[in-house]
């Protein structure tokens, strides 16, 4: 058994091979460090691709997930290049340990060059992709095709995310269900496209259930709201749309999110009242506004926002602006929200998974 097994790569995105050859290595090595190279080419960030392959082997004890940003030019041919990567790839390996390496674990071909600079010997993992027909390359040329060659926190990771947001009886849910059904219409991975719906509203709900067994008539104005209501429910939400980004496919559609949360809070509570914002964990959306004006207000039974649709859909448009967020309004008819949505969410999601080419791939 080898002590200390090394694992290089860009892991952009990791995937189910990648995955593979870790645990392989585990079971060579006492110790296995896997060292994530990116450089300032690349469209997902060093940090993300950490946390995700982290993730990934939290239960592969004897596997430490480090890395390292290198701008040093890809050249097999040159010695000085060589040395230049090598440099970065033995001071990541320095940051978790000062245990020598004695094993290269890698699928490429140049792993027995690699394995001299370490003066370690070359350990091959399915070189010809024989057991795992996937690569970065075709992962990130057609990722909808490689979808589920992903594990859940690359995807998750990966999900191109468009949150619904607006005033009481604006039509969030109209767009979030219009949006769904346009990409679950694609059929494939693209059925299952997730639609995270409204937590807060069934919180209401329940609210109003609890509050009518010791009063029947009670109704939402007798409703009393915490500011701890509303650091669950931002809570709550954002786990709801963090598990569906896990299974679903590569959009992820979201009638309101955490975010969405904060705004309402202050509606409730006061601008003084934050504990929504406290429970934020921010993941990357495009946001579309549901503009009030033309829109006639429905009651359902449980919305008290009628007279200060205005001020909620201005409370939106400032915290959105001030958050440096994302966002379109949506105006004019159901149709034309729904078409402009549809646009937007195309071209966010066309932006999402295109990929830079790696540093040395012209």
């Amino acid at each position: 058994m080898y002590e200390h097994a090394l694992i290089i790569g860009k892991f952009y995105p990791p995937h189910l091979g990648h995955h593979a050859m870790v645990r392989y290595a585990a079971g060579l090595a006492r110790r296995v460090t896997v060292v994530v190279m990116s450089s300032a080419f690349e469209s997902i960030p060093l940090v993300e691709r950490v946390s995700w392959m982290t993730e990934s082997h939290a239960k592969d004890l004897s596997v430490t997930v480090t890395g390292i940003v290198c701008d040093a030019p890809i050249d097999h041919t040159s010695r000085a290049v060589w040395a230049a990567q090598v440099a970065c790839m033995k001071a990541a390996v320095d940051q978790v340990t000062d245990v020598p390496v004695d094993a290269v674990v890698s699928s490429e071909s140049y792993g027995d060059e690699l394995s001299r600079w370490f003066d370690a010997t070359h350990v091959p993992f399915d070189p010809d992709r024989a057991f795992f027909p996937v690569s970065g390359t075709s992962c990130r040329h057609d990722l909808a095709a490689s979808w589920d060659l992903l594990d859940a926190p690359a995807r998750a990771g990966s999900t191109t995310r468009i949150v619904v947001l607006g005033a009481e009886s604006t039509g969030t849910t109209t767009i979030s269900v219009g949006l769904t059904q346009h990409f679950r219409a694609r059929g494939g991975v693209w059925a299952r496209t997730g639609l995270v719906e409204e937590f807060g509203r069934q919180d209401t709900l329940d609210k109003l259930d609890n509050a009518r067994r010791t009063r029947p008539v009670a109704d939402v104005n007798d409703i009393v709201w915490t500011g701890e209501d509303f650091g669950r429910i931002a809570r709550t939400q954002q786990a709801h749309e963090d598990d569906a980004a896990r299974t679903g496919s590569p959009i992820l559609i979201c009638d309101t999110d955490a975010f969405a949360t904060t705004v309402w809070e202050r509606r409730y509570l006061g601008p003084g009242s934050a504990h929504a914002e406290q429970e934020l964990v921010d993941r990357h959306a495009v946001y579309l506004l549901t503009d009030h004006v033309d829109v006639p207000f429905v009651q359902d039974g449980i919305r008290d926002g009628e007279s200060i649709r205005a001020d909620m859909t201005g409370w939106f448009v400032d915290a959105l602006t001030r958050s440096g967020r994302s966002w379109v309004m949506l105006t004019g008819s159901a149709d034309d929200r729904i078409a402009l949505a549809v646009r937007v969410a195309e071209q966010e999601l066309r932006r999402r998974t295109t990929f830079t080419d790696p540093l040395g791939v012209p």
